[in-house]
């Protein structure tokens, strides 16, 4: 996020956002000055529907948490601007396009030692999955997850399934329950009632 932000506060917005919220690139560019809900207790993105899979699509939007901090900083840089235009804009003013950001990202994973993972190079997307792969390593439910980054369990399960079970040994261990642990000092465990 610091090299992206060293690309220009415009584009470190960008990344910033898709860090916080883990949302898709075609989301983020989609989002108005009107869908930033900078409540300070409880900021938040009405975040636009994907429009993925088949058939003619209705965007719908949903809300999704953000930080005080990130809230801030995108009311800083949408003042001034209308409501219904967009909350998000390149250097220039205009709109993100479809591979506007894939040049910077690059460079700004490349300058954080992040270029490639596998042979092959980091995307944007990365962030989207660091983003699922918090949430679930924090407790939150996996339905929450899934309606967060407007996606399905199903996807979430096929995709993050390794992941899930090599915490779940943690995870379930903190609610194991071990009866003669708890048993008295000195007592016949038989014997208590």
């Amino acid at each position: 996020m610091a090299a992206a932000y060293e690309q220009g506060t415009p584009f470190g917005l960008l990344v910033e956002a898709a860090v916080v919220t883990g949302a898709r690139y075609s989301q983020l560019a989609r989002l108005l000055v009107q869908d930033l809900l900078a409540d300070p207790a409880a900021p938040r993105l009405m975040m636009p529907s994907s429009m993925k899979g088949k058939g003619q699509k209705r965007i719908t939007r949903r809300p999704v948490p953000i930080t005080a901090g990130l809230a801030a900083r995108l009311q800083q840089a949408a003042a001034g601007r209308r409501y219904d235009e967009p909350l998000l804009v390149k250097p220039s003013g205009d709109t993100w396009k479809q591979s506007d950001h894939s040049r910077l990202f690059r460079r700004a994973a490349a300058q954080a030692g992040l270029a490639e993972k596998d042979g092959e190079p980091v995307t944007l997307y990365a962030l989207r999955h660091s983003s699922i792969t918090r949430q679930l390593l924090a407790g939150v439910p996996i339905r929450v997850v899934a309606a967060q980054h407007d996606t399905s369990v199903v996807m979430i399960e096929r995709n993050y399934s390794s992941l899930i079970s090599d915490h779940s040994d943690a995870l379930s261990r903190a609610a194991l329950l071990d009866p003669l642990a708890q048993a008295p000092q000195g007592r016949d465990c038989r014997k208590t009632r």
